[in-house]
């Protein structure tokens, strides 16, 4: 009688797999290397020969890919010849445990394009997007994101990435004893300056909102069909897998201060502080010093890799592990991005 695998024999077995070699007779269909000569993230896998099937390829090797993205955080799988999103949803199918997470409890505007996959920010051109762990601004996360580039930008357009560790590491242990004292709080408020309420949570039922909050430890209020949300969440995590401690949290992002200056100006001298559509505050409901918030900044930009798309790169990044962002960028630029196994 075949014995279940436990959890813990499988997590034992991916670590001790991190440390094994690839056996190169075994696996002669792909290669293994790095971007960068300094940096482990990502790793690249590429076919070394013509018409290697993705798809097949990870449901053969879903425990190597594990221990792979446990390791260097990143994988970016390159020159696989991916025949549009169906295949790219197969894939992230193929190296995932249940299925795929719909986007909800939104903080960005995206399109769905075919069943769990979406677009990625829509937000203007011109404009970057600070790295930061998808949904760390919540109490629920996926573990896995991916990205596929359809069409990579004329100039620009990057999706930078970031070893959460070693920002864990790198930050002032001042800023993070106090953040790990304190937490974050996330106040959000909906309507004509940001999303609003029904995209953010995918619904235009309050009830289904109310209790969607309630489930997540999000406090709500009305005030008619305004809504405003509290919600104080984790600064930083251990991983659930390898145990180590990650940065995870998007105080940087969500903070007034990230706002170019015009439009910091512009909002805190129409609105009040408690109206503005975002802000973050420690968990105690005291103000974040912009002087922090720089040097969160600042350790990201440290720990910053940047590589250009090649048209039908896909990049596979374990969410806690690893950050992404975007840079700004010229002509046409379209990037696919799904997400697999909620923690």
């Amino acid at each position: 009688m075949k014995i279940p695998e436990t959890e813990e024999n499988r997590i034992n077995k991916l670590r001790k797999a991190q440390r094994k070699p690839i056996d190169r007779d075994r696996e002669k269909l792909i290669e293994e290397k790095f971007l960068y000569s300094d940096n482990f993230l990502p790793l690249v896998i590429s076919p070394i020969i013509d018409g290697v099937s993705l798809v097949a390829w990870s449901e053969k090797n879903r425990d190597l890919i594990e221990a792979h993205l446990l390791n260097y955080g990143g994988i970016l799988f390159r020159n696989f010849n991916i025949n549009g999103v169906q295949e790219f949803q197969e894939f992230i199918q193929a190296i995932s445990r249940g299925e795929l997470v719909e986007y909800n409890y939104r903080s960005t505007p995206r399109t769905q394009i075919n069943g769990k996959i979406y677009t990625s920010t829509e937000y203007p051109s011109n404009q970057s997007i600070p790295l930061h762990n998808e949904n760390s601004y919540s109490s629920v996360w996926p573990m896995k994101i991916c990205f596929f580039c359809v069409q990579p930008a004329e100039e620009g357009g990057e999706t930078p990435i970031a070893d959460s560790r070693r920002v864990f590491a790198r930050l002032d242990s001042a800023i993070k004893e106090k953040f790990m004292q304190k937490k974050v709080m996330y106040v959000r408020n909906y309507g004509d300056l940001d999303l609003s309420w029904q995209d953010v949570f995918q619904t235009t039922n309050k009830s289904e909102l109310e209790s969607f909050c309630r489930k997540l430890g999000i406090e709500f209020e009305w005030i008619k069909d305004r809504l405003t949300t509290r919600q104080v969440c984790q600064t930083v995590a251990k991983h659930s897998y390898t145990g180590e401690m990650v940065w995870f949290n998007q105080a940087h992002l969500f903070h007034i201060s990230s706002l170019e200056t015009e439009i910091q100006e512009s909002l805190l001298s129409s609105l009040t502080e408690n109206a503005i559509p975002r802000n973050s505050y420690y968990g105690d409901g005291s103000p974040i010093e912009p002087s922090v918030i720089e040097k969160i900044n600042q350790v990201y930009q440290q720990e910053s890799v940047i590589f250009p798309w090649q048209k039908g790169d896909i990049l596979l990044l374990d969410n806690m592990l690893a950050a992404h962002g975007r840079m700004p960028f010229i002509g046409s630029r379209k990037v696919l991005v799904g997400m697999s196994e909620t923690c």
